[in-house]
């Protein structure tokens, strides 16, 4: 066993967390700045931020207005951080003056739209040579900083749709009329949700950042589980499933809490490919953990007219589900090698930790508070974000100076740019659809392949969020399923929250589906394990995440719909029994080695229990208790023989 000193010296972040975050997030990928270039960057970051709060608590301008100036600031700041290629961040106080042009006259076209909006607005589809000539340029500035911000993939998925737009024989007018001058596009309901929500939850995980709650959810979490079998690996789900609560980036949760889980679940016996498998898998759940989720979630109760808080609560049993199912496999697998746990003077004491930090956890209970309440999802976040900057007071460590408040308003709006460029983008894609009716023509042809089988109609929904997310962000990815395949879901009989829900997981899940696994790729990076094996461990891991959007596709009660508490009680247990089954599969291990016909069976088993059958559930239940059985009688023989050869 290691000291203490040496599990402390392993922990350390021995990684260069900017360089990585710089690598397998574009979003990160920023200019440096020095002297007074910092001050200046800084001063427009901030000036965002305040400008966020203006239009919150105070304007009340037209929605196009609102999103036009949005996205017009966004632009402008983003050709100011964002280089054109990755290796020109590298140069301190650089700023081409292409990308000083591009900056004004990008954010230009927009605000040419805001100070010009009745006239514009006026005009209707009659729009002048001027406006169509603004609506190209603002356009062109979105997809090059799209470009350098989120990446090539989704501009490849918009290009294909823009294509089809002009061989369906709109002209350029029509065009850039429905994209640049309607809410039908660029300026839609994506970017809306992105201006009105979602900038201000992630201003609000920048300011718990500060109070140090990433640090503290480690803490607990080594509390809890740093002391059993695998130890540091449950550590890493448990952690980033309470960072999840704050946090929807996979990437940026894979580094900050991998830096430090990683090599300790490593130097614990754990392989590289497993431990950054686990961190990365469990890291991707923080997107589907209540009560902030990712970005995709507040488009979804847009999307669905949904009050967000249903949103969130619905998500809880699905995401729990997920959690466990990783908890397991790493249980099992931690068995299977033998594994033990960190040493007791490692661990810190649960109750101690909570009385001295416990008060971290109350911008989140204020959030939760405040929604219930009835409060608008905004509202409720600004008042989060007042509780954060109370509670950081307590410790000097954490306490917010002018620097530090400073840092953690122009981080928000810095952390706001790809989710914002992403859903104006995917504003594009969806107004190409509404414009030419491609919607209904997808739905024709994904209807005919399906036919009446609800279980197919799922699996290429299923299929077309995977391939679709391994390279488009997943607020982009569930913007276009949503448009796209959702309806073909709820035309099978399954309602809309769940059908939309079921579009969210999967474009999720992509971020560790490879052969574009960014979450896993990042793990390996600090593993240094081999990226693709990594992603394959990881997506294993997450087998979970495969099984649960079926369950509740096909009994909506998991989602807190319409149901009883009994039935939700019985939709639980036998979930838990059959991801057990599944995960006992794919480990080959249960209290013993299991010969392949063992896995394929309890396989099986586990997979009736999808099907809210009472014939099924009642098969399947029998069978995974039967292979328990078998397993503990195996396991025991095999001691006793043990025992007698000693």
């Amino acid at each position: 066993m290691k000291s203490k000193k040496e599990i402390d010296r392993l922990s350390e972040d021995n990684v260069k967390v900017e360089e990585l975050m710089a690598e397998f997030d574009r979003e990160s990928n920023v200019r440096h700045f020095t002297g007074i270039y910092k001050h200046i960057t800084t001063g427009l970051l901030v000036s965002f931020a305040l400008y966020v709060f203006w239009m919150t608590l105070i304007a009340t301008p037209a929605e196009q207005i609102r999103r036009s100036s949005f996205l017009g600031l966004l632009i402008f700041i983003g050709f100011i951080l964002y280089p054109v290629k990755k290796d020109h961040a590298k140069k301190v106080n650089n700023i081409p003056w292409y990308d000083l042009v591009l900056a004004f006259i990008g954010s230009g076209a927009y605000f040419y739209y805001v100070f010009n909006f009745e006239t514009i607005v006026a005009k209707a589809v009659n729009i002048g040579t001027v406006e169509i000539v603004m609506g190209i340029i603002g356009t062109l500035a979105l997809i090059e900083l799209c470009r350098r911000v989120v990446g090539y993939p989704i501009l490849v998925v918009a290009g294909g749709f823009l294509v089809y737009a002009f061989y369906s024989g709109h002209s350029i007018k029509r065009i850039i009329h429905q994209l640049f001058y309607t809410t039908d596009g660029i300026i839609g309901t994506p970017l809306g949700v992105a201006a009105t929500f979602i900038v201000l939850f992630i201003i609000l995980g920048s300011f718990l950042e500060k109070t140090g709650i990433g640090t503290f959810f480690i803490d607990m979490a080594n509390s809890i589980a740093g002391g059993a079998s695998g130890g540091p690996a449950k550590v890493a789900v448990i952690s980033s499933a309470l960072e999840g609560m704050y946090s929807g980036s996979s990437v940026a949760n894979t580094v900050g809490s991998g830096s430090v889980t990683i090599p300790i679940m490593k130097q614990t016996g754990y392989k590289p490919e497993f431990a950054a498998a686990v961190e990365a898998a469990a890291s991707t759940g923080g997107q589907i953990m209540p009560p902030i989720m990712g970005a995709a979630a507040f488009l979804m109760a847009e999307m669905t007219d949904t009050p967000y808080a249903t949103v969130a609560m619905t998500a809880i049993l699905p995401a729990l589900l997920y959690f466990s199912g990783i908890f397991m496999m790493i249980h099992l697998e931690a068995k299977k090698l033998g594994l033990k746990g960190l040493p007791k003077e490692s661990i810190p004491n649960f109750w101690k930790l909570l009385f001295k930090k416990g008060y971290l956890f109350l911008p989140i209970v204020t959030l939760v508070t405040f929604m219930s309440m009835g409060r608008t999802p905004a509202y409720s976040a600004i008042y989060a974000i007042l509780t954060a900057i109370v509670v950081s007071m307590f410790s000097k460590d954490t306490r917010l100076t002018p620097a530090t408040f400073t840092e953690a308003l122009a981080n928000g709006t810095r952390n706001t740019m790809g989710v914002a460029v992403a859903c104006a983008i995917a504003g594009i894609i969806v107004g190409i659809v509404t414009l030419t009716g491609l919607g209904q023509d997808l739905l024709n042809v994904l209807m005919s392949v399906a036919g009446t089988s609800k279980l197919l109609a799922l699996f290429l929904t299923m299929v077309s969020c995977i391939v679709l997310g391994m390279g488009v962000p997943t607020t982009a990815n569930y913007v276009i399923m949503a448009t796209i395949t959702a309806p073909i879901v709820m035309s099978m009989g399954v309602p809309m929250l769940a059908a939309h829900m079921f579009v969210f997981y999967f474009g999720i899940v992509a971020d560790i589906t490879p052969p574009v696994a960014l979450a896993a790729y990042a793990g390996s990076a600090i593993a240094k394990s081999d990226p693709f094996k990594t992603g394959v461990l990881a997506t294993r891991l997450a087998i979970t995440a495969f099984i649960v959007p079926y369950i509740f596709a096909f009994n909506p009660a998991m989602l807190l719909m319409d149901t009883t508490l009994i039935e939700v009680v019985r939709i639980v247990i036998t979930s838990l029994i059959g991801i057990f089954g599944v995960s006992v599969a794919m480990e080959g291990f249960m209290f013993t080695a299991m010969k392949p016909w063992e896995r394929i069976i309890i396989a099986g088993a586990g997979l009736m229990l999808i099907d809210p059958n009472l014939l099924t559930d009642l098969a399947g239940v029998s069978i995974i208790g039967i292979m328990f059985m078998l397993q503990m009688t195996k396991s025991k023989k095999m001691k006793m023989a043990l025992e007698q050869v000693v």
